[in-house]
């Protein structure tokens, strides 16, 4: 099975921790290239300043980058969805596709409070409604009118469409009953929450019962976030966190894959000494440990070959 893995990036201004990985872009901009290079697929962007900014990151990132899939943060609720759609459709358009949407939860604003109960039902109805106008505004090839329980859209259209006409990949995550609804219906990777490997697969099982529900139960992809620590931190070690040497620490990541996770979301390596150990080994060591585990073993094919050839 293809096996992916995303750079999560953290705080690693020298001397301000609480500053973002994107503080300082031409210096993010060499950290990119070492990314994309040493091995990882995919990044996420996710700035503590909000949306907008993860949408000015994402476009200077793609940029910056060739073939780096860029996962971007979003929140339901903090623009219009037809101007989200429009702006989406050109950053894919933009993109040549390496554009994801990673659609978190969030409290509903004070204007909204005054209308009606804010509570977590009624966030991920929200979001529900929100995608499903997003899929829409970007497969329609006409206009249409929409009026729900959160948003009223008239002639509603994206005239420049990104390169896959149905929309960007959905990315989405969640434990309660409901946000599994909703991630069954719209999500096409899951991210799962750290745990123990018997509550990541009851997860995984909920999550692949939810979207059966919607006859997606074989389209969903399953990331796992995982952060890896110094060998000197070994000692402080919590659950999912692995640290050790990388032959060590891509040994343990080993059943998780088994699981069925075609990714993993690595969080802690933010440094280029980080980033190039964790790709150079740890990555390496993991991607080809599970291509061996999955090659026929030798002569394998040949009595087949054989019959095939007599037969002939």
């Amino acid at each position: 099975m293809p096996f992916e893995f995303t750079h999560v990036p953290g705080k690693t201004h020298p001397a301000d921790p609480t500053a973002p990985f994107f503080y300082d872009f031409a210096e993010t901009a060499t950290k990119l290239s070492l990314i994309e290079d040493i091995g990882f697929q995919k990044i996420v962007v996710d700035d503590p300043a909000g949306l907008l900014t993860n949408m000015d990151i994402a476009a200077r990132a793609l940029d910056r980058t060739s073939s780096l899939e860029i996962v971007l943060t979003h929140w339901a609720g903090v623009i219009d969805p037809t101007v989200a759609a429009r702006q989406l459709a050109a950053l894919d358009a933009k993109s040549g596709g390496r554009l994801s949407l990673r659609m978190l939860s969030e409290p509903l604003n004070d204007d909204d409070a005054e209308t009606r109960p804010v509570g977590h039902t009624v966030v991920w109805q929200r979001i529900d409604e929100y995608l499903v106008l997003l899929k829409r505004l970007w497969s329609n090839d006409r206009p249409f009118d929409h009026e729900g329980a959160f948003y009223s859209v008239s002639g509603g259209y994206v005239p420049r469409k990104g390169p896959r006409s149905a929309g960007v990949s959905i990315r989405m995550g969640g434990r309660s009953g409901t946000a599994l609804r909703v991630a069954g219906r719209h999500a096409d990777v899951f991210e799962l929450t750290p745990g123990s490997l018997d509550e990541i697969r009851q997860l995984m099982e909920r999550v692949r019962n939810a979207a059966a529900e919607h006859g997606r139960a074989g389209k969903l992809r399953f990331a796992l976030p995982v952060r890896i620590r110094s060998e000197g931190n070994a000692s402080c070690q919590k659950a999912v966190e692995f640290a050790g040497p990388p032959a060590q620490v891509a040994l343990s990541l080993l059943p998780y894959a088994a699981l069925g996770i075609e990714e993993l979301m690595i969080v802690g390596v933010d440094r280029p000494r980080e980033i190039a150990m964790a790709g150079r080994e740890t990555i390496a060591l993991l991607r080809n440990t599970l291509a061996r585990r999955e090659a026929p073993p030798p002569g394998a094919f040949a009595p087949r070959v054989i019959r095939e050839a007599r037969a002939g």
